[in-house]
């Protein structure tokens, strides 16, 4: 939930949002909603995984709250169904862009949930789409500049897509094919940032996030291509979602807005504590 934040506010940063509107309740507001918003639809999401989940999980991870009668099944859909509709309220009150983005997010994470994450191909783009659309949620801040940076949603695509891709192999391992894979697609991406920061003019900060962001992904994934045993792989896992802020951190410094890379930057202790208390994957 806190990885999806940070891609709202990185995208608000890509926008120009934190450069040049002038501060007032409306600004505050769009902020609030726009955090509120993907909040809801990623933690609407969760539960709606757990609930397709929860048979499978009775085998593989009785833990979790539905297999192990911490929660009904029948709470947690109307839990879940709460989340998403709260999500897409919020997106609307900041303007209709907004409300259409949030709606294709919920569509596709019940997809996901539901049958994307079965598909070899379909379930890792299914997973990479809703990420993209995330930071596209917060660009919509300013609809005009859309049309101008929708592309740039493809980078956090490649990147999810990854990360969902050798997921497949944190409960039984994995072969190590697509754990290289996945690291070039990782080179790709730090590549691709690297690129736009150059334009912008902005490479010096954008160097010194993403060399954060490559040293906590790429340790990780070495130790499982080197030893490709379930817990290597769930490690590099979680170490990837978490991972997102740094990228996000990435984003706002290309974008020239150090500042909000610095408050994304905040986040990652936060989102390092909730990962050792709640599943991240």
């Amino acid at each position: 939930m806190v990885t999806a934040v940070a891609d709202v506010l990185a995208g608000m940063a890509i926008a120009g949002f934190f450069t040049i509107w002038i501060p007032d309740q409306s600004y505050l507001q769009s902020i609030f909603l726009l955090c509120m918003s993907t909040a809801c639809l990623y933690a609407g999401g969760v539960v709606f995984n757990d609930v397709f989940d929860a048979e499978l999980d009775k085998v593989e991870r009785p833990e979790r709250a539905i297999p192990s009668a911490v929660v009904s099944k029948r709470n947690a859909i109307q839990l879940g169904a709460f989340l998403l509709t709260l999500g897409f309220s919020c997106a609307v009150f900041v303007n209709f862009t907004a409300g259409i983005l949030a709606a294709a997010i919920l569509v596709l994470a019940l997809v996901y949930d539901k049958w994307g994450k079965h598909q070899r191909f379909l379930g890792p783009l299914n997973m990479g789409l809703c990420r993209g659309l995330n930071l596209l949620l917060g660009i919509s801040v300013i609809p005009q500049v859309l049309a101008n940076w929708w592309f740039i949603s493809c980078i956090p695509i490649v990147y999810i897509a990854s990360i969902t891709m050798i997921s497949r192999g944190e409960v039984y391992g994995s072969k190590r094919t697509p754990l290289q894979f996945a690291a070039v697609l990782y080179a790709l991406v730090i590549a691709s940032i690297l690129y736009f920061s150059f334009i912008e003019g902005t490479i010096i900060f954008a160097i010194a996030f993403l060399s954060l962001f490559a040293w906590m992904i790429f340790k990780p994934l070495i130790n499982a291509i080197q030893e490709p045993s379930g817990p290597n792989i769930g490690k590099s896992v979680k170490v990837g979602v978490i991972a997102l802020i740094l990228m996000n951190a990435s984003w706002a410094a290309t974008a020239g807005a150090l500042y909000i890379a610095l408050i994304i930057l905040l986040l990652l202790p936060l989102s390092i504590w909730l990962g050792k208390k709640f599943a991240v994957t």
